[in-house]
């Protein structure tokens, strides 16, 4: 039975310039297969270290994957593919977390969850080895969002170390090669439904006398950033559905008069700005579906079977016959208004009249335009490609790694 047949787990850890603390990191792992049993590796995916790291490893019985793609999750994912174990473990290799304590990671893995994810607010933060800001705003912050958005039953969204199936993980075809790669990888397994489980461990004070890789704020709007954009519908569709009623129902309103609320009244200057609010607001609504559509076809986003079954009824042809009726509407609005106009000799206007016919049949023009070019943007989307029916099979490393196939989902 060869290795790469009878390995359970893997120990992984990304590595540029980590001599300082890669050697301990080492030991540690390899002291808990040797105590638990576990028939495991020890893989370093290095990303260009230049300190002598990959030396070290080797030294140590520790398999090096040159990765030639720099960043965190480039690394990661060279590491994953080319890693022999059913199960893996990552973590960073700065000493920070104990891979001499895997006990719950693997026993939690060997259940059947396929993500298991670290806790080190349930396990311990030992003095010193998290900054205040990433303690009391960031982490919180974070995973917070990352909890409302996906609900991934997890509290420490951005833990280092975290164990996984392997398979699992490869199906789900990630693809961000920097810090985000963390939240990549708990949003896209919680949104193909795996199974994810929490355990706690401690995080210790790293032991590297040089900064650390991550920048606070620049990663910190990286993670943000990618939690927005995965999630389409509280970045844009719920924003913009609440903008768009609250702006179509006060045009609505003020379309038959002004209204007065105790000692404020509204008119016609109001039905601009709420007009402008509509408008906006569909915007976002549209720009929910494109974001969405996209992410689907590129593989960024599992699509749901409900999604799938609306996207099927937006056809190009459906969209613009209903821009096409919005935009008629809306002409046919300014039309009336062009011949009561003409009723006058084309004369004056009660300004507040005119407006109040013109706000209607300007966001009719504007919306049915945006729900034509819309619904063809839809269709260039999702055009059939070669691409899309054959995706990528395999991830790229660096001359002389083994390469294992990825298939996506």
């Amino acid at each position: 039975m060869t290795l790469a047949q009878r390995c359970e787990l893997t120990i992984l850890m990304p590595c540029l310039n980590e001599a300082e603390t890669l050697e301990t990191c080492i030991r540690k792992a390899r002291g808990y297969l040797e105590r638990s049993g576990v028939e495991g590796e020890i893989v370093i995916a290095d990303n260009g270290s230049t300190d002598g790291s990959q030396a070290i490893a080797e030294s140590l019985g520790a398999r090096v994957v040159p990765i030639s793609e720099r960043g965190y999750g480039a690394a990661l994912i060279g590491g994953i593919a080319a890693a022999r174990g059913r199960f893996v473990i990552m973590g960073d290799a700065d000493d920070s977390y104990d891979f001499s304590a895997l006990d719950p990671f693997v026993e939690s893995l060997r259940a059947g969850n396929q993500l298991v994810m670290g806790n080190r607010f349930r396990g311990g933060i030992a003095p010193g080895a998290m900054p205040p800001l990433h303690r009391y705003l960031g982490n919180p912050v974070l995973s917070g969002i990352g909890a409302l958005f996906f609900r991934p039953g997890v509290r420490d969204f951005h833990c280092g170390l975290r164990g996984f199936d392997r398979e699992a993980i490869l199906g789900l075809g990630l693809r961000t090669s920097g810090m985000e790669f963390a939240s990549e990888m708990v949003v896209k397994a919680t949104l193909a439904k795996l199974r994810i489980a929490e355990v706690p461990t401690t995080l210790s004070k790293d032991g590297r006398s040089r900064p650390p890789h991550l920048r606070s704020w620049h990663d910190g709007w990286r993670h943000l950033r990618f939690l927005l954009i995965f999630s389409p519908t509280w970045m844009f569709l719920y924003p913009g559905a609440v903008l768009l009623a609250i702006g179509a129902l006060a045009s609505l309103v003020l379309l038959f008069g002004p209204v007065a609320v105790g000692s404020v009244g509204f008119d016609v200057s109001t039905m601009v700005y709420a007009a402008g609010v509509a408008v906006v607001g569909y915007q976002a609504v549209l720009f929910a579906i494109l974001t969405k559509v996209y992410a689907a076809e590129e593989g960024f986003l599992p699509a749901g079977p409900r999604f799938r079954a609306l996207v099927d009824r937006l056809t190009i042809e459906r969209g613009l016959l209903v821009g096409l009726a919005i935009f008629v509407l809306g002409i046919a609005v300014a039309v009336v208004q062009v011949l009561r106009w003409r009723e006058t000799g084309f004369g004056g206007l009660d300004a507040r009249q005119a407006v109040r016919i013109a706000v209607p049949a300007a966001l009719g023009l504007m919306l049915g335009f945006q729900t034509m070019m819309s619904a063809m943007f839809i269709g260039i989307l999702t055009v059939p490609t070669r691409a899309r029916s054959n995706p990528p099979s395999t991830v790229e490393v660096a001359d002389g790694a083994e390469a294992t196939e990825v298939g996506e989902r």
